[in-house]
């Protein structure tokens, strides 16, 4: 399987070494609130617009998976009871809130149930990081929730 390469640079990053780029005036102010994924997944005021962006699509359950294999991952409880409870609310096939992640994945993730790990859902966190990450974001920064959440953030009275 070919490794992927993710690159956390962006345009805002390397504008200074572009000197021929025309910048608007309110270059400034534009890409204050440009998110990525990793902060609308980190920062609880972006996370909650998106869950409900995800919700009106009925895809709420890979933020929830996401969260839950995070808190699983740093927890010092019993891995085998949380690790079952993730399975079946999120991995079984007639799970209530499944998860799209392929045959493989699953079965996988069933066998290392014998004897779980921290990391026995990282795959599956990675394809459904990876789902976010091309599908929902994006149409989540295109969206009303978003442009009024940026629109809010511009209007803001500073003390």
């Amino acid at each position: 399987m070919p490794k992927l390469l993710f690159s956390k640079i962006r345009f805002s990053d390397i504008k200074d070494l572009l000197p021929n780029v025309q910048r608007p005036k309110s270059w400034k102010t534009d890409h204050k609130l440009d998110l990525s994924l990793e902060k609308l997944l980190r920062d609880k005021k972006f996370r909650a617009p998106f869950r409900s962006f995800l919700e009106s699509e009925f895809s709420e359950e890979n933020l929830d998976f996401w969260l839950a294999c995070e808190d699983y991952r740093s927890t010092s409880d019993i891995l085998k009871w949380r690790a079952e409870k993730i399975y079946e609310e999120f991995i079984r096939p007639t799970a209530h809130r499944e998860i799209n992640v392929d045959h493989c994945i699953r079965e996988k993730i069933q066998e290392s149930l014998k004897k779980p790990s921290r990391r026995c859902f990282d795959e599956a966190q990675k394809h459904v990081y990876l789902l976010m990450l091309r599908d929902s974001c994006p149409r989540f920064l295109h969206s009303d929730a978003y442009l009024s959440l940026k629109c809010k953030s511009r209007t803001q009275w500073y003390i």
